[in-house]
């Protein structure tokens, strides 16, 4: 009842949304109880125990993007070069492709040629390979536009908490 008042009056997140949807625990907080400045960390991916810099650091929003351009320019050449369609048709190609491409290479090996080329991968939680299950899931909602621009003090995007995923520097 009351997260179902929460988003019907625009509050978002609601409180414990995010800890029931990937079903995680911070240290030292519940999901019913209150944020406050306890709850607050002094960089992203402290509370997930990351460190703050280096190898296995949370990737910036910035590289993240620049390795998304890298991808999406790298299938438009694809789709361009060797699919060759009519000019209208390319962005829905290019779309395809960026689609196929993001879900094969995350699923299996983590990270996407621009991941790979900025030195960042997809990394579950767990530890364990994303999959192409989580992959496909990943991708559809990294597609929708809007999850990856809403994003926790973990510099994690929707698209991220769904499929129990983070992206770290290597």
């Amino acid at each position: 009842m009351v997260r179902s008042r929460a988003l019907r009056f625009g509050v978002w997140p609601p409180d414990g949304y995010c800890e029931f949807v990937t079903e995680e625990r911070r240290a030292g907080s519940s999901p019913t109880a209150p944020r406050g400045a306890a709850d607050q960390s002094a960089y992203p991916g402290q509370d997930l125990g990351f460190p703050e810099s280096g190898p296995g650091a949370i990737a910036s929003l910035w590289r993240r993007v620049g390795a998304l351009f890298i991808d999406w320019f790298l299938c438009t050449f694809i789709v361009a070069a060797l699919i060759r369609p009519p000019y209208w048709q390319v962005q829905y190609w290019t779309l395809a492709v960026f689609a196929a491409q993001d879900i094969v290479l995350t699923g299996l090996t983590g990270f996407t040629v621009g991941k790979r080329l900025l030195r960042m991968r997809v990394a579950r939680l767990d530890g364990r390979m994303v999959g192409l299950g989580w992959a496909l899931a990943r991708t559809l909602l990294m597609l929708t536009i809007v999850p990856p621009l809403i994003q926790d003090r973990d510099l994690r995007g929707q698209h991220d908490r769904a499929s129990n995923t983070v992206v770290v520097q290597i």
